[in-house]
């Protein structure tokens, strides 16, 4: 059985405020279904949300560092 979670429980989840997960719920950001006027989040969901995220950011290849100046001076 899933695990749902209110929009307290999911801002504590993810540290953020809870108007920032209202938001993110509305705009699709964040996996989220609407009852009525309030928004509820099921916790695998938004574990899978998470882990595509990450797998996503692993994935790009890091910039190239560049070389560093010399300090020396002659």
């Amino acid at each position: 059985m899933p695990e749902i979670m209110t929009t307290k429980e999911m801002a504590t989840y993810l540290r953020l405020h809870e108007i920032t997960v209202c938001k993110y719920a509305a705009e699709g950001v964040i996996p989220a279904i609407r009852i009525g006027r309030v928004w509820r989040f099921d916790k695998d969901e938004i574990d899978r949300w998470i882990g595509e995220y990450y797998s996503k950011r692993k994935g790009k290849k890091k910039a190239k560092s560049r070389p560093m100046k010399s300090s020396k001076k002659g």
